[in-house]
């Protein structure tokens, strides 16, 4: 193919993009797990997610691409370059989701990438790099073991994988054996070595926010994912009878946590609202109308896009649980800490320039939520693309996209990786 046909079938690449095909599938994808209010219970490494991996490889297969799996589960679908040997563009997100989530949070990303694929074959575009979509394993893992992106963790930092298998659920079931189970769920397939080298990742996710919608933009180009920690705070009283004993010699711990939350909202309060802070769980024990609580633990999440304030504010967590548990014993476990990454350089470039070729309009923004491509750009050069979701609500069964917006999101992404191929 002559420079000028290349050019050519180039320009036309965004009329390949298959408006029925791509909503077809993601009705196709939402049936798995389907919840009675429209929503997707799809756990990560549960039957229903290795149905979902299921679906996605025999449409692979159907179409020609090659697919390998790695030792997580990860699985690369690959529509090759004219040099085979170089290190592919990767593009994906996840397939599974959060309890009764939503139809479109991962899922959107692997299909983007996957009719990214198609389109590209459907236009006869030749590329010198291979191009592939991959479904990452168990992003969300943190709502069942408390630790997210599982899979992109492993691929990214192999020697990660010992601590992340002995992770356990609430029903003390490691890592490894949820894995494992997800795995002899699969066909077999090629095998993929973790940190394969990766030229280029571009990740398309629904915002899961509601600038893009506020601002009535169709594309969001992500410049960072901001950081991340999360806490346990356990809270140790003395459980007594509600009814005999005195005030002066109750030990509540739920008043003492609740004593400490109060405290904590007072320190992360943000008049500029950037701060992210939440407790998301709380556990009371023995949770009898007629018992003091004798025991009360809770989780917090803060994220914060600036690496210095994410230290500070969540140093003081610990000291402000210890100032206001009363005559109540508190200990504070911290259990993750991502600090933020900055997207820059070739992929957030290229998916500029594919944006602006197209005619879209847009916005740059931080995604406040975390995301596969945290891990991936640990490394290779990576990228995110947003597009709007609906009063930007997420992890909940009414979260919704349009159609036209996955379209954008999808030319621009087919777009981003042809011309990340051929860099």
């Amino acid at each position: 193919m002559s420079r000028t046909e290349a050019l050519n079938s180039l320009h036309m690449l965004a009329a390949h993009v298959d408006e029925g095909r791509l909503w077809q599938r993601h009705l196709d994808m939402a049936s798995i797990g389907a919840t009675p209010l429209g929503g997707v219970h799809r756990l990560p490494f549960s039957k229903e997610d290795a149905e979902s991996r299921r679906l996605f490889l025999s449409w692979a297969s159907a179409r020609g691409f090659a697919a390998e799996m790695d030792d997580f589960g990860n699985i690369f679908v690959r529509r090759d370059g004219t040099e085979r040997n170089l290190a592919p563009v990767v593009s994906g997100s996840h397939s599974d989701t959060q309890p009764n989530g939503g139809r479109f949070d991962g899922i959107f990303g692997v299909l983007a990438a996957f009719e990214a694929l198609e389109a590209i074959d459907d236009a006869g575009i030749a590329t010198r790099r291979p191009i592939e979509a991959v479904i990452w394993t168990a992003e969300e893992a943190d709502a069942q073991f408390g630790v997210g992106c599982l899979g992109s963790q492993a691929y990214a930092d192999p020697s990660k994988l010992p601590s992340l298998m002995e992770i356990r659920n609430g029903q003390n079931i490691p890592v490894k054996q949820a894995l494992a189970q997800l795995m002899a769920d699969h066909q077999h397939l090629g095998s993929r070595p973790f940190k394969s080298p990766i030229a280029y990742y571009v990740e398309a996710h629904i915002e899961q926010g509601p600038e893009l919608e506020a601002q009535d933009k169709a594309i969001g180009i992500v410049t960072a994912i901001q950081g991340h920690r999360s806490f346990k705070v356990q809270v140790m009283g003395e459980a007594g009878h509600a009814g005999a004993t005195p005030e002066r010699l109750r030990k509540d711990a739920l008043v003492a946590a609740m004593q400490i939350f109060s405290g904590l909202r007072k320190v992360f309060h943000d008049p500029d609202d950037v701060v992210r802070f939440t407790v998301g769980e709380m556990d009371v024990v023995p949770n009898a109308m007629a018992v003091i609580p004798g025991s009360a633990t809770f989780t917090i999440d803060f994220r914060h896009p600036d690496p210095d304030i994410l230290q500070s504010l969540g140093d003081r967590i610990a000291v402000v649980a210890r100032e206001n548990a009363g005559p109540c014993d508190v200990t504070v476990s911290e259990l993750r800490h991502s600090s933020p990454v900055v997207f820059k350089g070739s992929v957030p470039e290229t998916i500029l320039k594919a944006v602006e070729s197209l005619g879209y309009s847009f916005m740059a923004l931080p995604s406040g939520a975390g995301h596969d491509a945290r891990y991936i750009a640990e490394i290779a050069p990576a990228g995110m693309i947003f597009i709007p979701c609906w009063r930007g609500i997420s992890h909940n069964e009414a979260e919704s996209a349009t159609l036209q917006d996955m379209v954008a999101g999808t030319r621009v992404l087919a777009k981003t990786l042809v011309e990340l191929a051929n860099l």
